[in-house]
C-alpha cells in the first residue's frame, strides 16, 4: 500500500511536465506572438498606471497645498517641513513619470 502511494505521488508530480512539454524540433518562433501581445498589454497598463498616479498626485498636491495654507493662516509650526514634503513629492512624481516608462523602454 505504501509503495503504491509513493508511486502514484511520483507519477502525479511529474505529469505536468509531460503535459507542458513541446514536441518536435526546437523552434523559438512559437512564442513571438505571445511576447508581442504581452508587450502591448504591459505598455497599455503602464500608461493607465501612469495616469492614475498623475490623478492621485494632483489630488494629494491640492490637499497638501491647502494644509500649508491653513497652517500659515493659523500660525502653526512646521510650515517649512510641509513645504519641503510637497516639493519632494512633486519631484518624485515627475521623476517616476520619466523613469517608469523608461524602465520598459517606452517614450511618452
Amino acid at each position: 500500500m505504501q509503495q503504491t502511494r509513493k508511486l502514484l505521488c511520483t507519477l502525479f508530480l511529474t505529469m505536468p511536465y509531460y503535459a507542458f512539454a513541446k514536441c518536435g524540433s526546437v523552434n523559438y518562433s512559437w512564442g513571438a506572438d505571445s511576447l508581442a501581445t504581452m508587450h502591448d498589454y504591459v505598455v497599455t497598463m503602464m500608461l493607465y498606471v501612469l495616469y492614475v498616479c498623475y490623478a492621485i498626485a494632483s489630488v494629494l498636491a491640492i490637499v497638501s497645498a491647502l494644509q500649508i495654507y491653513i497652517k500659515m493662516n493659523t500660525g502653526e509650526d512646521g510650515i517649512t517641513k510641509s513645504i519641503t514634503s510637497l516639493v519632494g513629492a512633486c519631484l518624485f512624481i515627475i521623476g517616476a513619470s520619466v523613469v517608469f516608462p523608461a524602465f520598459f523602454g517606452y517614450r511618452i
